[in-house]
């Protein structure tokens, strides 16, 4: 019986760590994000799309999710890793405020972003720019 429960025991624990998501480090946001087109799951469906270019600056477009109607449409700005982070500062978007994001792999081609004031999200990975 004893030796039944640990092995019930020793399955779980193996499961549940296959089933957090692997945060990305700063080589991985390197290898993975950055000189890709990421697009953003946004409420109601659809997407928004952010450009992370080689080089440091980021741009983005919301004109087909009508985001011309609330704020500037599009918006350039520059990112950057900050302890396996990363962090963007856009013009005129979130009054221009940085922000950095912690990443967690779902697949090869999506993840998990957690802002640093405590909202979430998911995104696809796109293609290479």
């Amino acid at each position: 019986m004893r030796m039944k429960i640990t092995m019930i025991a020793a399955v779980l624990a193996a499961s549940s760590s296959q089933a957090m998501a692997e945060r990305y480090s700063a080589q991985d946001i390197r290898d993975g994000i950055v000189g890709r087109r990421i697009f953003l799951a946004v409420p109601f469906g659809g997407e928004f799309p952010l450009n992370y270019r080689q080089g440091g600056s980021v741009d983005g477009n919301g004109e087909a999710l009508g985001l011309g109607r609330f704020a500037k449409p599009n918006d350039t700005g520059k990112w950057w890793i900050e302890a396996d982070r990363l962090c963007q500062k856009f013009r005129s978007w979130y009054d221009g405020r940085p922000m950095c994001f912690d990443l967690y792999r779902i697949d090869d081609k999506r993840l998990k972003w957690i802002r640093n004031d405590g909202k979430s999200g998911t995104a696809r990975i796109g293609p290479q720019l």
